[in-house]
Order: structure tokens, then C-alpha cells, then sequence
């Protein structure tokens, strides 16, 4: 995770207030492919966006996004949507991603909502599909179960 994650007040405040793009700025890989959240008007979580760019197509010919592409949007949206709804601030860490492609993600503006499925003491299992025009036709669906490690304050 990028640095300044391990700030607990920042990390603590930022949650509490649903400030998901904050984390997005600390994460350049995100900030290159074109990662941004905004609330979920219609429920209670937040919609992830991948915008579309030159740089994130895989296949010339088609265009499409590159596979790769799309397993990092989703990973990123499954990881940081797990922090906002965790029941206390924690860093995730990834133990297994499992992504099915389902359709040829176009070069168009793709969207992914998270669903936790499950909160231990010490693991997570959680579901992300992704779209495009429509949430009914997912490009692609993952599974990810994590290890929420303990966030403890550091010294100066």
C-alpha cells in the first residue's frame, strides 16, 4: 500500500468521511489508469470508474482495454471498498484474485461496484463486478479474499 496508508488519523479521518479519491491520489498506478469513486446514488456504497485512455488498451485492433488493465481497476476498487466498509480501519493485503472475463472491454468509461461478502477477525471475502453501458452486462467479475492486517499508529 502507498505510503502515508499507515497514518492512522489521515487513514481514520478520510474513512469516516468517505473520501475514497484521497486515497486514490496516493495511489500512482490508479492515478495513471484513470481510477476515480463517487457515492452510489442509488445504495449505500460507491461506484468505481476507470476512464478510458490510449495507454490502458491492450488489443489495437479492436481496441480494447487490456486484461491487465481491468484486474487492476478491480483489485484497486475491491481493496480500497473493503477499507471504507471494513468495521474499523484496516490495511488490506491480498491473498487471492480470482477475475472472470465475461465480454471484450471496450475503450469506453467502465464503472465496478464491490460487494463485502464476508468480515473475520482476520480474513475478507469480497465480490466486484464491472461494466460499461450497462450493470447488467458485466464485462468482468472478481473474487478477492484479503487479510485486514491491524492498523497501529507510528512514530514520527
Amino acid at each position: 500500500m502507498a505510503e502515508g496508508f499507515h497514518d492512522l488519523d489521515w487513514l481514520t479521518r478520510t474513512r469516516a468521511e468517505g473520501d475514497v479519491n484521497a486515497w486514490l491520489e496516493r495511489l500512482p498506478y490508479a492515478r495513471f489508469i484513470g481510477v476515480t469513486a463517487s457515492r452510489d446514488l442509488d445504495g449505500d456504497g460507491m461506484i468505481f470508474h476507470l476512464e478510458p485512455g490510449e495507454h490502458n488498451i491492450g488489443k489495437v485492433l479492436l481496441p480494447a482495454l487490456h486484461g491487465g488493465v481491468v484486474a487492476a481497476f478491480m483489485e484497486t476498487a475491491g481493496t480500497l471498498d473493503l477499507m471504507l466498509s471494513a468495521r474499523e480501519p484496516r490495511l488490506p493485503s491480498i491473498v487471492d484474485f480470482s477475475i472472470d472475463y465475461l465480454r471484450t472491454a471496450r475503450v469506453v468509461p467502465t464503472h465496478a461496484k464491490c460487494r463485502l461478502l464476508r468480515e473475520g477477525r482476520r480474513l475478507a471475502n469480497v465480490q466486484v463486478v464491472a461494466w460499461q453501458e450497462s450493470e447488467a452486462l458485466p464485462v468482468a467479475t472478481a473474487r478477492m479474499h484479503l487479510v485486514l492486517g491491524a492498523l497501529e499508529p507510528r512514530d514520527a
